[in-house]
């Protein structure tokens, strides 16, 4: 006669260690919403640099972590309602991909000028530019024109 052995239990950790990691990793994603939003805010103010992604990455940091951070993401004046949008699969704006191909382009190609005596970096500079710009005309999708931006 076979006498059916339960699997043994898999070895548990103790409370105290399991929420001391809980805690540790949801600090993790408060510390990267917050410098997603700085790298973003920085976004507002440099040319080339982009904005609303950092806002969009802020937002799922914090939705993993903290949802008053993440309110108060999707509740910013400008940002908010773009990050809402993307969430929804609603797109980017096309005045809004319009500006920041532009602002790309000229980044870029300022930065390749600047760097034209190290043709290599220059090269990387301007590979990065295309992908970029690839990315943002071809996997972002574009709605219609939107008085508001």
């Amino acid at each position: 006669m076979v006498v059916p052995v339960a699997p043994p239990e898999p070895a548990r950790r103790p409370p105290s260690v399991r929420g001391a990691a809980r805690r540790v990793v949801r600090w993790g994603w408060i510390s990267a919403g917050f410098i997603s939003v700085a790298i973003g805010g920085i976004g507002v103010v440099v040319p080339g640099l982009p904005t609303t992604v950092f806002f969009v990455m802020a937002a799922w940091c914090f939705g993993r972590s903290s949802p008053r951070f993440e309110q108060w993401v999707l509740n910013l004046p400008k940002v908010g309602p773009l990050v809402r949008d993307y969430r929804a699969g609603l797109g980017m704006p096309r005045r809004a991909k319009q500006v920041a191909l532009s602002s790309m382009g000229t980044a870029v190609a300022l930065s390749a000028y600047l760097n034209r005596d190290r043709v290599w970096l220059a090269t990387v500079i301007v590979v990065a530019g295309l992908v970029g710009s690839a990315v943002v005309l071809w996997w972002v999708p574009t709605r219609g024109d939107d008085p508001d931006v």
